[in-house]
């Protein structure tokens, strides 16, 4: 099994470090406050987790989860990410993140501002279209008639599929909406692939949203 570092470990990365424990993988937490504010979460996800800087997630991971808000992406490690596999979790909130004219403006897209900034990291665009309690409900084993799907999108064949396999690992069919900026527009913040097809926020068990429904949502973007 892989180690997946966590760059970010709030309700996304705590989610996905959670399902990929139960999946029999290590996984490296990490946070912009330190290892330590991390010993509850390891405690309670056991002896294939552990707690280290940064750094230490993202030179370690073999599979690395970037979940922090977008306004810090900048602060994200380059020389450790190379070459790798580096699942983006963001979204644009010019709310929480502030105005950035370049994703304003349609210009680009926020999984190509972190790309950008990683280099030769291989960036994919995941998990940033299901809200925290959703994504812990809804695996299935592979088969089972409601089986979700994920979005993915990555301008890496390789790593889509390094990708896709982990998803299914965690319960999950993938769909493969298309290269980083114009597949990821497909399902960022206000299209119809982001959050509608897993029911709403305020029903914690979700509603399975299997490979056709988020091609349909994707299509209507």
């Amino acid at each position: 099994m892989a180690i997946i570092g966590l760059i970010g470990s709030g309700n996304i990365g705590g989610t996905v470090a959670r399902l990929a424990v139960t999946a029999g993988h290590e996984v490296v937490l990490s946070n912009s406050r330190g290892p330590d504010t991390l010993a509850d979460l390891v405690a309670d996800l056991g002896p294939l987790a552990s707690a280290g800087t940064v750094e230490e997630a993202a030179d370690r991971g073999e599979l690395v989860l970037v979940s922090i808000p977008l306004r810090a992406y900048a602060t994200v490690p380059v020389e450790p990410l190379a070459d790798k596999p580096v699942m983006d979790t963001n979204n644009y909130y010019p709310q929480r993140d502030g105005d950035i004219a370049a994703l304003d403006d349609g210009s680009t897209t926020s999984s190509e501002l972190l790309q950008r900034h990683l280099g030769r990291a291989k960036v994919v665009k995941v998990f940033n279209n299901i809200n925290f309690r959703h994504l812990l409900s809804l695996p299935r084993p592979a088969g089972s008639p409601d089986r979700t799907a994920l979005p993915i999108a990555g301008d890496d064949g390789l790593a889509k599929q390094v990708v896709s396999d982990f998803l299914a690992e965690l319960g999950y069919d993938a769909v493969d909406a298309g290269p980083l900026g114009e597949g990821g527009r497909r399902f960022q913040v206000g299209t119809p692939a982001y959050g509608l097809p897993y029911g709403p926020i305020s029903d914690p068990a979700g509603t399975p949203a299997p490979i056709p429904v988020i091609e349909a949502a994707l299509a209507r973007a």
